[in-house]
């Protein structure tokens, strides 16, 4: 079904559980979870449509290969814009694409490095910067990262420590009915049942 996702009362399943690195099982807390609960499903994960699980998107960037360490640039050790990325495999019916950036060796848990979602969903990549406003790209929402700005932040991970960072898009049947400057957990909220097809980019950076 086509049009715009709600933000009534929901049901924490699937895809929220998952990408927030939340795993029920018997009522104890086992804590953050390794970032394959993004990917596909598993025996121990629940997908998102239990009866069609979502498609596979192709996701790259000009500017790194998948594994290898992103550039200077787009980190806090240089311009800190966001990267070139580029997919491929969006379903027809898609309606809107969104897309999540975050680093889950952070010291303190996942920290969220970008937010952005009521993408079109003709398109089929986003440029290198990305201006730091609510409303960019024909319409399009950025939300609140976890250094408190709307926009992305780079990796700026401690001294000495090389992180993981994941490039997340998300094709989805209906556009997240949410407001500028929301977050992370907000908009997997309102995608929980949504997802068509995602698909991740992983970059690594390393401070000296």
């Amino acid at each position: 079904m086509r049009g715009t996702i709600g933000r009534g009362p929901i049901v924490l399943s699937g895809l929220f559980l998952a990408l927030a690195g939340i795993r029920v099982t018997g009522g104890a807390d086992h804590g953050p979870q390794p970032p394959e609960a993004y990917r596909a499903p598993s025996s121990t994960t629940t997908p998102v449509d239990a009866e069609k699980p979502p498609m596979t998107l192709d996701v790259a960037s000009p500017a790194f290969d998948s594994g290898d360490p992103i550039p200077p640039r787009y980190t806090c050790d240089g311009q800190n814009v966001s990267p070139p990325l580029r997919w491929s495999g969006v379903p027809e019916d898609a309606v809107a694409l969104a897309v999540v950036a975050d680093d889950p060796d952070a010291p303190r848990g996942t920290w969220v490095h970008w937010v952005l979602y009521g993408l079109d969903a003709g398109r089929s990549g986003l440029p290198e910067d990305v201006p730091a406003r609510e409303s960019v790209l024909d319409g399009a929402l950025q939300g609140r990262n976890d250094f408190k700005d709307i926009g992305y932040g780079g990796p700026c991970p401690p001294a000495g420590q090389r992180h993981r960072y994941f490039f997340r898009v998300f094709a989805l049947d209906a556009r997240p009915d949410l407001g500028a400057g929301s977050t992370r957990d907000e908009l997997l909220e309102a995608m929980d049942g949504h997802v068509l097809a995602r698909g991740e980019l992983m970059g690594t950076y390393r401070r000296r």
